[in-house]
């Protein structure tokens, strides 16, 4: 009897658990674009391994809002953005294909940003490459963005 009732009690908070998950990710998913994010190493002279390229990175959703680019982790529950890249502070230090060990879709880009609060990898594809770039260059009237490419 006991034995019944845990088991009836674990079914249901897997259940709750399950669709709180279920919810978040829905809401997420309204208005937002698919990114995987993953705070950078230090570029080492040794090229990483193939548990190295995996290492790190996170599916997330991001939206823009205003000068903010929000990216929020898929599988965590936080509320809010997991990470915020303010549009005048982002410089994009580079620019690759996905590694063939890397897990990303056929024809993302991985690109290497610096802001003031780290540097991160962001892979994504080509539409939402050309979004984010787009971004990145547009103000509004009188303002610079400070957008700027490494070389």
């Amino acid at each position: 009897m006991v034995v019944e009732i845990v088991l009836v009690v674990v079914a249901a908070v897997l259940l709750l658990l399950a669709l709180v998950a279920l919810r978040r990710l829905q809401q997420l998913r309204r208005g937002g674009v698919d990114v995987a994010l993953r705070r950078a190493r230090p570029v080492e002279a040794t090229p990483p391994s193939a548990a190295d390229d995996q290492r790190g990175w996170h599916s997330g959703i991001a939206r823009y809002r205003g000068d903010q680019f929000r990216w929020y982790r898929v599988s965590g529950l936080r509320s809010g953005p997991n990470v915020v890249l303010d549009r005048f502070e982002v410089e994009i230090v580079d620019r690759r294909p996905p590694r063939p060990t890397e897990l990303h879709p056929p024809g993302a880009t991985v690109l290497r940003c610096r802001t003031s609060s780290g540097v991160y990898e962001l892979a994504m594809g080509a539409d939402v490459l050309t979004g984010f770039a787009s971004w990145l260059e547009s103000s509004p009237p009188g303002r610079s963005t400070g957008y700027r490419q490494a070389s």
